[in-house]
């Protein structure tokens, strides 16, 4: 007596379930020790009841640097730049690995749920060699 298995659709949805766990247990965790300040800030101002940290980036100086060497595209691609890095850091970390694991487990149910349709008379499915006698 076989007690395993056969359907590989149930795999499939099993394994569906497990990114699924898996992706927002880590997204969790991720999001829990995510701390919210940052290395760079040189010091903090004040003002209309609220701290904003100061970054050396978000100086004046430095984008007139930025933009006297390289032109606006410079300005701009080192604007793009910090954006990508501050993606893979923190709670937009999270935000990620959670995006990504449902993704992941919505395309394995699918494939769970859709099986490939079998190979009738009018297929393309065809066998180059043709049919068994």
């Amino acid at each position: 007596m076989k007690w395993g298995i056969t359907d590989p659709r149930v795999y499939l949805q099993i394994i569906s379930i497990a990114v699924l766990m898996a992706g927002l247990g880590s997204a969790l965790a991720i999001y829990e020790r995510a701390d919210s300040g940052s290395p760079q800030n040189v010091g903090y101002d004040e003002g209309n009841g609220t701290v904003y940290p100061i970054n050396p980036e978000d100086s004046k100086v430095y984008e007139r640097g930025m933009e006297l060497y390289g032109g606006k595209a410079n300005l701009l691609a080192d604007q793009v730049r910090r954006w990508f890095v501050g993606l893979w850091h923190g709670t937009t970390l999270a935000l990620i690995v959670a995006c990504v694991s449902v993704l992941a487990s919505f395309c394995f149910f699918f494939a769970a749920t859709h099986p490939r349709p079998k190979a009738g008379p009018g297929s393309r499915d065809k066998p180059p060699w043709g049919e068994p006698s």
